[in-house]
């Protein structure tokens, strides 16, 4: 007698299930439910043609295979390994995806953690796009343009062809992946998103059972468990191998207590078997009222029908030989002949595509899209959540003129820069709707905890909440973070997020600041906006010593391109240079000090706070009185208050220039888009005479000063400090202002 899964809705049914199957069906303590399907009776499902998705599978293969023999060069172990759960997903009728409107704010998201996978992602679009050609379907302009053909596949990893990991702009990806581990903290961006704009919107995540040795996985099961993400789905290919061997060299203990352990749903099933991927799906998709996240971990084999690769590690990235390949195809039901092209290989796969396969992938695809509720629906539902009528997102924010009380900081008085952030980020969220902060367990010491309590924390029984305690996990939080602010709402709302951890921490989420940015780049449409708050920066936390000294994280992200590194003087120039970041729409990772700095006094020759989003002002020009003229450089507020310190006893020497520099790519900008006002602020010949000091690394100043002259010109700090009170770390790297003097004179000397 087979068994009818959708009977589980009934009362009592899972329990009944429970007594009858007790090894395959258990509820855990904490209420999160492992069910095994492996061979068990199990009823058909409408809809699904298991001998059809076979011949589609066959076909997919064909194309992934020729894709990588064309290459030489892909992976073909887990992209086979994957072929029926990733077509059962298409054909299930549970996932909302419109092949016609591939990026419909309304679809469910994909993001596929297994990143290499990209012979069978790049198959499986490609065979979509196929047989929509053939029965002359009319795709939107936008899909015309994303969606690859087989002719395309012949180009794989070459330039101009199918990319070699997976890229957010393509049909079935909403995120580029490809670094091991981090897609599904991605998708939990994702999924804690839509669930906390009340949108019915899931996330399924294509993922390897590698990456869970991945720390940042860890994080990412452990946070979607304890916010109870219901609408995440994990569908992890359990083949039992990494790319060096079996998984077992690193994961000590039964695989599946990586899963349960996080008190999350588990169901087991035969990852080559349709009918029970599909009711492994449906059940994730049903979930089981506990509100708990799913992964559905199929058993496969490696590499399965790739020739002597199969059930190996060595199937990963490894193609075979083309006389090899010739014989698996044959193998498969590709009659190839010895001197056949990749392009006729091409042919003959698709020639046994028939009527009666195009006719039912098409027929699920139109299932699919039948589950996208339209947007006027989506945008219905969202303001409904929100409970507000016309909800802005942050391109709708604007600096306000005069600035709000609260937004300005008092001159002459010494104040954190992290209270003006704090201040700003408050400010914002009481504003705007689609803005999510949170920090890595530092939210009382990073100041983000004001911004986080004006909507609330996001919990399992607070899902609206905008504040996210994401723990210690850097990782996690800024994969997460990036990938919110990537997607796109139903009507065109953007996210906007905020990550905080201290600069000398944030080296650790610099990965995942480098996904999203590529991203922004392959995907202009979904660019993100998002900051990281690089906090504690410079020699301002001393007395931590050298573990917690921000001296040198700006480099990676000063190097990134479609970043910024924001580092103002004082709390007032913070706020002026929030406010650009937010107009220009562009990442930045912004830099801001724990003890009080100085708030500068604007006039009298000092121009107001504003100047600085030109990322270098002048902050004291020359006096013009004859003496040799001297150009300072300045980078950080306290440095900046030790140089007007050291200057006095100074000036009978020279003429000095005091520029302050708040972000050298800006001013780099400036220079390109304005060089006159650019040559105001450092001309040419000011550059010939340039001193330049900075709190931390010093070749983040290298972009001011003419080489190779850098030596005697340039002071940083380079070298790990000591534990100290900041005003000791000051002195003992010569940025005291006595240190600051003997600098200057050996200069003069010179």
């Amino acid at each position: 007698m087979s068994i009818n899964l959708l009977d589980l809705a009934q009362p009592g049914a899972l329990e009944t299930l429970e007594h009858e199957y007790p090894i395959r069906v258990r509820r855990q303590a904490d209420g999160s439910v492992y069910f095994d399907l492996r061979s068990l009776p199990l009823s058909s499902i409408e809809g699904l043609d298991e001998h059809r998705i076979a011949r589609l599978a066959r076909i997919v293969r064909g194309l992934a295979f020729t894709a990588v023999d064309a290459a030489r060069s892909g992976h073909p172990g887990g992209s086979s390994s994957k072929t029926e759960a990733v077509l059962t997903l298409l054909a299930s009728g549970m996932l909302a995806f419109d092949a016609w409107d591939p990026k419909h704010p309304g679809r469910d998201r994909v993001v596929w953690s297994a990143g290499h996978c990209t012979p069978l992602f790049h198959a499986l679009v490609a065979l979509i796009y196929e047989c929509l050609r053939r029965k002359g379907e009319r795709l939107n302009p936008d899909a015309a343009a994303a969606a690859t053909y087989p002719e395309h596949l012949l180009r794989f990893r070459r330039l101009g062809g199918p990319s070699g990991h997976v890229e957010s702009h393509s049909p079935l990806a909403d995120a580029c992946t490809g670094s091991s581990g981090h897609g599904l903290s991605a998708a939990l961006g994702m999924a804690v998103l839509h669930r906390s704009c009340g949108l019915p919107t899931r996330v399924f995540v294509i993922a390897g059972d590698a990456e869970t040795e991945e720390g940042m996985s860890y994080e990412a099961r452990n946070l979607a468990s304890n916010l109870g993400i219901e609408n995440l789905t994990v569908l992890l290919d359990y083949n039992r191998f990494g790319i060096d061997g079996p998984i077992a060299q690193v994961l000590p203990f039964p695989y599946l207590n990586h899963w349960i352990a996080f008190g999350w749903n588990v169901i087991e099933a035969d990852g080559h078997n349709p009918r029970e991927l599909a009711w492994a799906i449906r059940l994730a998709v049903a979930g089981f009222g506990n509100r708990k996240p799913t992964v559905v971990l199929y058993h496969t084999i490696k590499g399965k029908h790739y020739g002597k690769l199969e059930g190996t590690a060595d199937s990963h990235g490894t193609p075979l030989p083309h006389a090899e390949y010739l014989e698996l195809m044959r193998a498969l039901g590709f009659p190839l002949d010895e001197q056949a092209t990749p392009a006729q290989a091409l042919d003959i796969v698709l020639s046994q595509l028939d009527a009666a396969d195009v006719n039912y992938l098409i027929g699920r695809l139109q299932a699919a899209r039948s589950r996208v509720p339209p947007e006027p629906h989506l945008v219905h539902v969202l303001k409904k959540a929100l409970n507000e009528e016309q909800p802005i997102d942050y391109r709708s924010l604007q600096r306000p003129e005069p600035l709000p009380a609260e937004l300005v900081f008092p001159e002459g008085e010494n104040v954190p820069t992290r209270r003006a952030t704090e201040a700003w980020f408050a400010w914002v969220m009481e504003r705007c709707p689609f803005f999510w902060i949170g920090a890595g367990d530092l939210a009382k010491s990073i100041l983000t905890g004001k911004a986080e309590q004006v909507r609330g924390l996001l919990s399992r029984d607070h899902p609206l909440g905008r504040g996210i305690r994401f723990g210690i996990a850097e990782q996690n939080m800024a994969m997460m973070s990036v990938s919110m602010a990537a997607d796109t709402l139903p009507g065109g709302y953007r996210p906007m997020t905020v990550f905080a951890s201290y600069g000398v921490f944030s080296v650790m989420m610099a990965n995942a600041v480098r996904m999203a940015l590529i991203g922004n780049d392959v995907n202009p449409r979904s660019r993100a906006f998002f900051i990281l708050l690089a906090a504690h920066d410079g020699p301002e936390t001393g007395e931590d010593g050298p573990t917690h000294h921000g001296l040198f994280w700006m480099s990676l992200f000063s190097a990134y391109p479609g970043i910024k590194v924001y580092k103002p003087l004082d709390a007032n120039e913070a706020v002026e240079m929030l406010f650009h970041a937010l107009s220009r729409g562009e990442p930045v990772a912004f830099s801001v000090v724990r003890p009080p700095v100085p708030v500068f006094r604007r006039g009298n020759g000092v121009p107001p706070a504003r100047e600085a989003i030109h990322g270098a002002y002048v902050f004291k020009d020359y006096a013009h009185n004859g003496k040799r003229k001297v150009a300072l450089a300045v980078c950080g507020g306290q440095m900046m208050a030790n140089v007007l310190a050291a200057l006095p006893e100074l000036e009978d020497r020279a003429d000095f220039k005091l520029i302050a520099v708040t972000a050298p790519q800006l001013f780099e900008e400036l220079r390109r888009q304005n060089p006159e006002h650019a040559r105001r602020i450092l001309s040419d010949e000011d550059r010939t005479r340039l001193m330049a000091f900075h709190t931390g690394w010093s070749g983040f100043l290298y972009p001011l000063l003419l080489p190779p002259d850098w030596h005697g010109r340039i002071f940083g700090i380079d070298r790990f400090q000591r534990s100290g009170t900041p005003a000791e770390i000051y002195a003992a790297a010569g940025f005291d202002p006595p240190g600051i003097r003997d600098k200057i004179y050996a200069f003069l000397k010179s």
